[in-house]
């Protein structure tokens, strides 16, 4: 990394820096963590003093929340990192600008970089964070009814029990054979969304059902596909390329 570009970087942001570490570097970027407060003004410095004039990207991570729960209480909020990346297009460098959030909320960027519109947009659907000053925090990829906000870490994943995925069963289980080992929890489904009920010839445990806190249960029946070894269909001999052996 050039001297001059991390020098540049340091004096611009230096009043925004959170404090928590030295630059970082990835590449051609300096790394840089500054207070959420500080977001809006750290990124027109990127644009104005270091000379950032193209905007790349911006998305979020959930990085869980501050606190695990306890005996005594529930667990912190949940914290997003909101990462930008920044770019100097004359000289080939950029900035990996990042702010650690609590709130749940940081300004918009878009009176600054108008790219940042449908970014903020994505962003505020996935992650539920806030962009006060956007013009029109409108959805952007899902549907208008859809709830939640999918790329959270506490978002339930019902699909992966009640959605029949394809592929062999796992062994003994359905097709009227005993279960020969307990199903597992499927990654992000909640301990305490699912309960286990009787299969076929009453194994107990044989499927899972879906239960929603707030009482609802969804459906678990799911088509048969067959038995794993069941005969495959026959190709048309008419339909072979003439040079396949």
């Amino acid at each position: 990394m050039p001297d001059f570009w991390e020098d540049r970087v340091r004096t611009a942001l230096g009043a925004f820096r959170d404090g928590t570490d030295d630059l970082g570097f990835d590449g051609p970027r300096v790394v840089v963590d500054v207070d959420p407060k500080d977001w809006h003004e750290a990124v027109r410095a990127c644009r104005d003093e270091v000379g950032c004039d193209f905007f790349d990207w911006l998305s979020a991570v959930d990085e869980g929340p501050a606190a695990p729960a306890t005996e005594d209480g529930p667990p912190g909020p949940i914290r997003f990192r909101i990462i930008a990346h920044l770019w100097s297009v004359s000289e080939r460098r950029g900035v990996l600008l990042r702010a650690l959030l609590t709130e749940g909320a940081v300004g918009s960027v878009v009176d600054l970089y108008l790219g940042a519109d449908w970014h903020e947009r994505e962003t505020h659907e996935m992650f539920g964070v806030d962009f006060p000053g956007h013009p029109d925090l409108q959805p952007l990829l899902l549907a208008p009814e859809f709830e939640g906000h999918p790329l959270r870490k506490d978002f339930i994943l019902a699909s992966r029990v009640v959605k029949p995925w394809p592929g062999a069963k796992e062994p003994g289980e359905g097709h009227g054979t005993v279960r020969k080992r307990a199903p597992k929890r499927p990654p992000g489904v909640p301990e305490d969304w699912i309960q286990p009920v009787d299969g076929p010839n009453g194994a107990p445990g044989a499927t899972t059902t879906p239960v929603d806190p707030s009482g609802s249960t969804a459906p678990a029946d799911v088509p048969d596909p067959g038995p794993a070894d069941a005969p495959k269909a026959t190709p048309d001999p008419r339909l072979r390329r003439p040079d396949a052996s």
